[in-house]
């Protein structure tokens, strides 16, 4: 009888379990239900306050190779005389460790009518600030270069944030970011360091005033000025300036400067389009005072240059 009684309890304990099982199931359910109701109001917080967005990147993600951006018909406009040694055109190429972030090249012709320099430069400015597009970022950076060549209604960019320095450093020149705005300032910059044999030359050295004159030799001016029939004052038309019609922004410096030694003009062209800067120096030099070289020509040169350069970063 006692094993009978047994399997008969266990036959009861059987609806017992189940009941028991339901009972949990059934508190599981409000359980997870009621933790669901309270997690939904959380989720929609975290949806809302989301994740920074980093800014726009630049357009450019690379640089044309400068010493064969200039086509060899604008060069034989620019070097006159250089068709008697063909390796000129091929140009000196800057010392870059990253020709994605910078590159640069430097021409130099020399004639019995004196001697030319060309150089170019591009610069691609990324900006390693989320918050800060690297369009802003290069504007910041032309900005610097047109206050330090006192182009007129030129502003300084407000004071840039720590991580400035680190997103301006281009191919290892430590050139921040504008730090070194002043094209002509820089020595590491493509062609600057090997422009030392110019200094010698005329006194490059030299300052010069807004007007593009040196006010160092008075009686060397006044020789180039008397002996000359063009004139060596800027006209509307050839005076330091923005350009309206070359990339998003440009501007134009002229620079005559006199020394005993000779005499020199310096056209400098300077644009930007996206996230990269280009540089144009147009220097012509010659040791007779008599035949200041001429603004215009100059000036419509490197200007030709610079839209023929703005196609080769489009392309």
């Amino acid at each position: 009888m006692q094993p009978a009684q047994r399997r008969a309890y266990g036959r009861r304990a059987t609806p017992a379990v189940a009941v028991l099982i339901t009972v949990l199931a059934a508190a599981g359910l409000g359980g997870c239900t009621g933790s669901d109701s309270t997690a939904d109001p959380d989720d929609g917080a975290s949806g809302d306050s989301g994740t920074a967005v980093s800014a726009e990147p630049g357009r450019y993600r690379t640089l044309p190779e400068a010493c064969g951006a200039v086509s060899r018909k604008t060069l034989q406009a620019l070097l006159p005389g250089a068709e008697q040694d063909d390796k000129v055109y091929d140009g000196q190429a800057a010392v870059t460790y990253d020709i994605d972030r910078r590159d640069g090249c430097r021409w130099k012709v020399e004639t019995t009518s004196g001697t030319r320099y060309l150089t170019i430069d591009f610069q691609r400015v990324v900006s390693y600030d989320p918050s800060v597009s690297d369009d802003d970022r290069a504007q910041e950076t032309y900005e610097k270069k047109a206050v330090a060549a006192d182009i007129p209604d030129a502003t300084s960019p407000p004071p840039s944030s720590p991580s400035d320095s680190e997103s301006g450093s281009e191919s290892g020149s430590g050139d921040a970011g504008g730090s070194s705005a002043s094209a002509s300032s820089s020595a590491d910059e493509p062609g600057k360091s090997s422009k030392g044999d110019k200094g010698d030359e005329a006194g490059k050295g030299d300052k010069t005033d807004e007007g593009g004159e040196s006010t160092d030799s008075p009686s060397a001016g006044a020789d180039a000025s008397g002996g000359s029939d063009e004139s060596d004052t800027a006209s509307e038309d050839t005076a330091p300036r923005r350009l309206d019609d070359l990339g998003d922004d440009a501007f134009l410096n002229d620079q005559l400067i006199t020394k005993d030694s000779g005499i020199h003009r310096d056209i400098t062209v300077v644009f930007r389009s996206s996230n990269v800067i280009a540089t144009i120096e147009y220097d012509q030099w010659t040791t007779d005072k008599k035949h200041i070289p001429s603004s215009q020509e100059l000036q419509e040169n490197a200007q030709d240059l610079a839209d023929e350069l703005t196609g080769r970063l489009n392309e």
